[in-house]
């Protein structure tokens, strides 16, 4: 809710970026706490964008919440996957979700039936990944990354957000209605002004959220 916030950069250490949920405690009720879906809802209302930087492994629930971030950032020595099913247990929805409308299905059964992690080259290759980054930079990569969606008009930026969204989750002509009125929204704003005089002028943009 903080205004001065224009982009979140979500970052675990050079070993781990989240290794999951502890299974060993999981009882059947688990699987219906709201708690979780509440979570995931909350946070895919973020409207600021959300940069993951990955190294080390982001396995089960840590897989998950870096496939729920904007842009994801990732070492080559990153291990990302869904080992539920050799644990006796079912990946999560939105892991499910994500890897059947971005990879297909039959490519979606080899990472989750398997179960074994994926290295970022491949997951880079298949579009879930979108930078790689040598083990030394990870982090200084994602903070480039966030740096660049900073820099750009705030109001614009969550519309655009907002948009794509709309357009991965509703149907086609919802999609447009919504990437329709996120542009008569941004040509209302200040920003807009500023980054068109700022183009004219041959200068940077002073972009101030309004």
């Amino acid at each position: 809710a903080d205004p001065d916030v224009r982009v979140i950069a979500l970052t675990g250490t050079d070993d781990e970026f989240a290794t999951g949920a502890d299974h060993a405690t999981l009882t059947s009720a688990d699987a219906a706490i709201p708690l979780h879906e509440e979570f995931w809802q909350r946070f895919s209302a973020i409207e600021r964008p959300i940069v993951a930087g990955v190294a080390g492994f982001a396995l089960g629930a840590g897989f998950e919440l870096a496939l729920a971030c904007d842009v994801l950032v990732a070492s080559r020595q990153a291990k990302l996957g869904a080992p539920e099913v050799t644990l006796g247990l079912v990946p999560g929805g939105l892991v499910i979700e994500r890897l059947t409308r971005t990879l297909g299905a039959q490519r979606a059964m080899e990472l989750l039936l398997v179960g074994e992690p994926w290295e970022a080259e491949e997951l880079h290759r298949h579009g879930l990944v979108n930078v790689v980054s040598d083990r030394k930079h990870w982090f200084q990569n994602t903070l480039g990354v966030a740096g660049k969606i900073a820099r750009a008009a705030p109001v614009a930026v969550r519309l655009t957000k907002r948009a794509i969204l709309a357009a991965e989750r509703q149907s086609y002509p919802e999609g447009l209605e919504a990437a329709r009125a996120a542009l008569a929204t941004a040509i209302t704003t200040e920003d807009r002004v500023e980054g068109v005089t700022a183009y004219l002028e041959q200068r940077p943009p002073r972009f101030e959220g309004r």
